[in-house]
């Protein structure tokens, strides 16, 4: 009997063992158990092949790709510069020694700059980066299809790098706009451009933060982080979503040391960049709002100072005379916490909030003042800025200050560069590699507290005494993090 048993047993198991392998065969292909959708789940077996190409399909961005890729461009900017003389050559020995016979004109050579940009019109409006098409006199696109045409550059702004492009064609493809105000992080993201020089290529990655700021990459940051690969020449292509739509443009990447990818690119938020864009094309440049004051974060104990919530508001640390804050009744010490009925979670907020608003705009503010909440209304003015700039550019040809750019000496940057407080002067921004002023050492975040033994308290001043200086050197004391020395620009 038990062995009878057992063999019955023995049988049912083999029978069902049997049963159970069939199904495991032929159950390639089906849907996964207790799934509510048709997820098709491939098992490997021997001898298989790949996955059919329908699903092949469905699991790549082909179809996301392929629209967009023929809107993305590739831009090469040249401009001729003069080479510095050796200075062998202006030996008096030498020249007496063969008798002054050799050129003392400088030689020109051609400087290249390559990125990206994209198309956002079929009548051929590209947007770019400013420092992709920045002092290039020719301007050359090449297109997917390997057309190229001249670029015109129709307006560029310095203080969102960004700048718009037009060449002759029409009948162009574009990529639709999305909404970067909508991004999450751990949304996908895909950068299109031409790294290197290499051709057009496409990459893949996730939005790895939004709102990025403080990086001292341009004035107005609100940047877009992501880990798809950006590299040099990707400046100014797209950054896509996951339904081919533009969120962003490329402009800048963390490299370390190795300058290239690290899985830290930075993109201009489209929202931001169509903005811009739409006032380069309709009046050639950015026409920004303005309210006249210096605002600054509210650090934990400016908020115990101030009897505000930390890091919520914009404290206002300086009000420029008959500026439209100072007309509206705004004071040092007011902690703006509402911008029209919404919240100001920081500085950098309210000052982008401001500046996509056109002069004569009316905003109401809500401000914290010694703990007493008060309403304000102010008519926004134009913001001088974009004179600032012009003055910058139009410093004269022979000055030894030519490519200069200086700021306002504000009490937020004071305490950044570790100046002493009561310090006056102007503030230096850019300072062109192999420039006089950069031979005789001046550098980005100088404070140029005299010209020529002239005080400086503005940018006014600055202007008004580097043209009163023409092209005769200019003697400069300059105070660099706390210490205080003179230079000498020599004129070339």
């Amino acid at each position: 009997m038990r062995h009878s048993v057992a063999v019955v047993i023995g049988v049912c198991i083999l029978v069902a063992g049997a049963a159970i392998g069939f199904g495991f065969t032929s159950w390639a292909g089906h849907t996964a158990f207790g799934s509510t959708h048709e997820i098709p789940v491939y098992i490997a077996q021997a001898g298989a092949g790949r996955p059919p190409s329908d699903a092949s399909n469905a699991m790549g961005f082909a179809p996301l790709f392929k629209p967009a890729l023929p809107a993305v461009v590739s831009i090469t900017s040249s401009r001729i510069v003069k080479a510095p003389q050796n200075p062998f050559f202006n030996n008096p020995f030498f020249q007496q020694f063969f008798g002054g016979q050799f050129p003392q004109t400088p030689q020109e050579q051609r400087e290249k700059g390559l990125g990206s940009g994209v198309i956002i019109s079929p009548e051929g409006y590209i947007l770019t980066n400013n420092h992709v098409v920045a002092k290039g006199t020719d301007i050359k696109v090449q297109l997917q299809d390997k057309r190229q045409f001249v670029g015109k550059v129709v307006g560029t702004d310095p203080k969102t790098d960004i700048a718009v492009v037009k060449i002759d064609a029409s009948g162009l493809p574009t990529i639709p706009l999305g909404d970067s105000s909508k991004l999450e992080v751990g949304d996908y993201a895909f950068a299109i451009g031409n790294p290197f020089g290499i051709g057009e290529t496409a990459t893949m990655g996730i939005i790895s933060a939004t709102g990025r700021n403080g990086l001292e990459i341009e004035d107005y940051e609100d940047f877009i982080q992501t880990d798809a690969a950006i590299n040099p020449g990707n400046s100014g292509g797209a950054l896509l979503n996951a339904r081919g739509e533009l969120i962003g443009i490329n402009t800048a990447i963390l490299a370390g040391n190795s300058g290239g990818n690290q899985g830290i690119g930075f993109a201009i938020p489209i929202n931001m960049a169509k903005y811009v864009m739409n006032e380069i094309i309709k009046h050639g440049k950015v026409v920004r709002g303005f309210i006249g004051v210096v605002i600054q974060e509210v650090t934990p104990d400016l908020a115990k100072a101030f009897h505000v919530p930390a890091e919520k508001g914009a404290l206002v640390g300086q009000v420029e005379p008959d500026s439209p804050g100072a007309k509206a009744g705004l004071q040092r010490g007011d902690v703006i916490t509402e911008l029209n009925g919404k919240p100001v979670n920081g500085p950098n907020e309210l000052r982008l909030q401001i500046a996509t608003m056109p002069p004569g705009s009316v905003v109401h503010l809500k401000v914290d003042r010694s703990g007493e909440t008060r309403d304000f209304t102010v008519t926004l003015g134009e913001s001088p800025e974009k004179g600032a700039a012009a003055e910058n550019g139009e410093t004269a040809e022979n000055s030894p200050m030519k490519g200069v750019e200086v700021e306002e000496l504000t009490p937020d940057i004071i305490q950044q560069l570790g100046v002493n407080p009561g310090t006056k002067g102007v503030v230096v921004a850019q300072v062109p590699d192999g420039s006089a002023a950069a031979d005789a050492g001046l550098q980005r975040g100088d404070v140029i507290e005299q010209i020529n033994r002239q005080p400086v308290s503005s940018v006014a001043d600055y202007h008004r005494l580097i043209a009163q200086a023409g092209k005769q050197d200019v003697v400069l004391l300059i105070n660099r993090g706390g210490n205080t020395n003179f230079l000498v620009v020599q004129a070339q």
